[in-house]
């Protein structure tokens, strides 16, 4: 029987993206403490994610449908276009994903350990299929490959994209569950840290480093001129330092003896600004991506033109 005081313990039982490790009452995380607190409430961290997750949500939105205007028109998508479509369909999922964890932290919903457990292991695979599709856009923008490669085949790489981020998810949980004492937390947040931040973003800077040499001998454009190049890194960069930054909070919250309502605060801090990272990445495509933001330009005019349409009767009859 699984034993639910420990996996609603902290974030350390089974992921920091869970809603239930962090605003759990006090009570159950050091019995006999008091639940009052001088901290900043968690609330406000909410509320402050909030609102970057509706403007990341309508900037993901117009994205899709600029996307799909884009389809409609030329029949087909680039491969950068597809990935970064992928890439905000992630993001999307997890601002999705999100939500359950606002409820929580507003008391609308009470969760049991399976159903955490669930939400934190989607969360999980989400996030790193997103990392993924960053590492493939890096490679793509910085090697330029032929259109034959087999990183360019759709069904390959959502292949690999799925997988690798299941099998890693599955290998984090599995962690979690066999190692049941004080230092368990120091090892999931460590093998956390090496598996879901580390290595994908070890692989990114390598491939740009790489990129960067070759196309320094071949007297190139950086990122091969490509329109996608200063999104990749405005988005890649934004999520390195939101991965960074939570990180750094799970592997420090993990140390033992640490004060529980302390952790909980910094794991809530943490988890909005992770979080916010997605919502930030949606808007920055949204203003960076030219055919994206040609499309909102569009609408901008078309609704300012429907703004001004009927005062014109109104001018004349003056």
């Amino acid at each position: 029987m699984i034993n639910s005081d420990f996996i609603f313990q902290s974030d350390l039982t089974t992921d920091a993206y869970q809603p239930s490790t962090t605003f759990q009452s006090l009570s159950n995380f050091t019995p006999g403490a008091s639940t009052t607190s001088t901290s900043v409430d968690p609330i406000v961290y909410t509320c402050t994610y909030s609102v970057f997750a509706v403007l990341g949500f309508g900037a993901g939105c117009f994205v899709f449908y600029s996307f799909i205007q884009t389809y409609r028109a030329q029949r087909r998508l680039a491969w950068l276009d597809c990935l970064l479509w992928v890439f905000c369909g992630f993001q999307l999922l997890l601002l999705l994903l999100s939500l359950p964890t606002v409820m929580h932290r507003l008391k609308y919903i009470r969760w049991t350990t399976w159903g955490s457990a669930a939400l934190s292991f989607s969360i999980n695979v989400a996030s790193l299929c997103g990392l993924l599709i960053l590492v493939l856009m890096a490679f793509v923008l910085t090697l330029d490959p032929p259109s034959n490669a087999l990183l360019r085949k759709p069904r390959v790489c959502a292949a690999l994209v799925i997988l690798t981020s299941f099998i890693t998810s599955v290998l984090l949980a599995l962690l979690r569950r066999l190692q049941e004492d004080e230092d368990a937390g120091v090892s999931y947040a460590a093998a956390k840290l090496c598996l879901a931040f580390l290595v994908p973003f070890t692989v990114q800077f390598g491939l740009l480093i790489s990129g960067c040499v070759r196309q320094w001998k071949s007297k190139g454009r950086f990122l091969s001129g490509s329109e996608e190049g200063p999104v990749f890194l405005t988005v890649a960069v934004l999520i390195f330092l939101c991965q960074l930054f939570y990180s750094i909070i799970l592997v420090r919250v993990a140390q033992p003896n640490k004060d529980g309502e302390k952790k909980r605060d910094f794991l809530a801090m943490a988890e909005c600004v992770l979080f916010s990272g997605s919502s930030l990445s949606l808007i920055f495509v949204l203003l960076l991506h030219r055919p994206s933001r040609e499309s909102l330009h569009g609408v901008m005019r078309q609704l300012r033109d429907c703004c001004r349409r009927p005062g014109h009767p109104n001018v004349q009859d003056g």
